[in-house]
């Protein structure tokens, strides 16, 4: 089979390599597109091997169609189309993934556009409700509004009832954010984002943050608590490394967590498969019913995983970028 091969010396190119089979409780698809993802960027860098035991073609989501279903695999039909988180192996012709971490595609939603999924609601669902327990009437800013994670996570928060606050570096960029159901608008570039929750909330702060920066925003970011508020860290944008103020986080009895998802086990409470259901449970009603979208960005044929990768990392595109691996 084809799929892109990495190397940080010599850049990425499609090209034949070993051939795969579906292992036992697996399911085999025939991707169509595959979602980027800034671990992917890492990825191809050299700085983020795949955990033990995946494959080391980079990708962490993918749509297509079954082909072959593994023994001990059930409730999934051979032609049947599919989205689905992996560990790795997306930009593929072909990948096998535990059953587990198999979805449907949610009803009305283009093939190639599903492939811009599973990442985002996996990671939204279980850090925004599973984790943090976002709930109507509650406040949540989201660093990012214009990522694939913000626009999502902008969508799906206003359709569980929370009032959303969002950073963004434009005016092009929130203005969609305000589309897709913001309140509070902060362009990141000329704004405190601390004073302006504060100001959104009548002094008392958000009782949720989705921080995608890391270190840099850390100190604000507990600034921007609002009491028992819960700050929960994705990734590390500005940094791996910040000084934490105890005595703040403990006059607001404010919490930080920091999550991953490529890491988790497949099976288990907090598990992948978990996780994945409880998204088909809630969130693809939400999808079917037109409440969340898929925003998607850029598509590009999977020749052009290189572009993909620098138009990610530049941050023009707002939302996803998928790269398009089969009709």
């Amino acid at each position: 089979m084809q799929a892109i091969v990495a190397d940080p010396a010599t850049g990425m190119a499609w090209r034949d390599v070993p051939d795969i089979a579906v292992q036992p409780g697996e399911i085999m698809i025939k991707v169509a597109a595959a979602g980027v993802n800034r671990a992917d960027l890492l990825q191809a860098a050299g700085h983020y091997p795949p955990p033990p035991g995946a494959s080391p073609v980079i990708g962490l989501e993918v749509s297509g169609e079954i082909t072959e279903i593994g023994s001990g695999a059930t409730g999934w039909s051979v032609g049947q189309p599919v989205c689905a988180l992996l560990a790795g192996g997306g930009y593929a012709e072909r990948v096998s993934v535990p059953a587990g971490q198999v979805m449907p595609i949610p009803s009305g939603v283009d093939r190639h556009d599903a492939a811009g999924l599973p990442e985002v609601a996996c990671t939204v669902w279980s850090n925004l409700v599973m984790t943090a327990n976002l709930s109507a009437g509650q406040t949540v800013l989201l660093h990012g509004g214009g990522s694939g994670i913000g626009t999502h996570g902008i969508q799906v928060a206003h359709a569980l009832g929370a009032r959303v606050a969002v950073t963004a570096g434009s005016a092009e960029k929130l203005a969609l954010c305000a589309e897709l159901g913001a309140d509070v608008l902060i362009n990141y570039r000329d704004e405190d984002f601390v004073e302006r929750i504060r100001e959104a909330t009548d002094g008392a702060g958000a009782d949720v943050i989705l921080d995608l920066m890391g270190a840099s925003y850390l100190d604000r970011n507990i600034d921007a608590l609002a009491p028992d508020g819960r700050l929960v860290v994705i990734g590390f944008q500005g940094g791996v490394t910040g000084e934490l103020n105890l005595g703040k986080l403990l006059a607001k009895r404010a919490g930080v967590i920091a999550t991953a998802l490529r890491s988790r086990p497949v099976d288990g409470p907090a598990g992948k498969a978990a996780i994945v259901a409880a998204v088909v449970a809630n969130v693809w009603p939400m999808i079917a019913d037109g409440r969340v979208r898929p925003i998607i960005g850029a598509q590009l044929p999977i020749a052009r995983a290189e572009e993909a990768h620098r138009l990610l990392r530049s941050g023009e595109v707002t939302g996803k970028v998928v790269l398009r691996v089969s009709d």
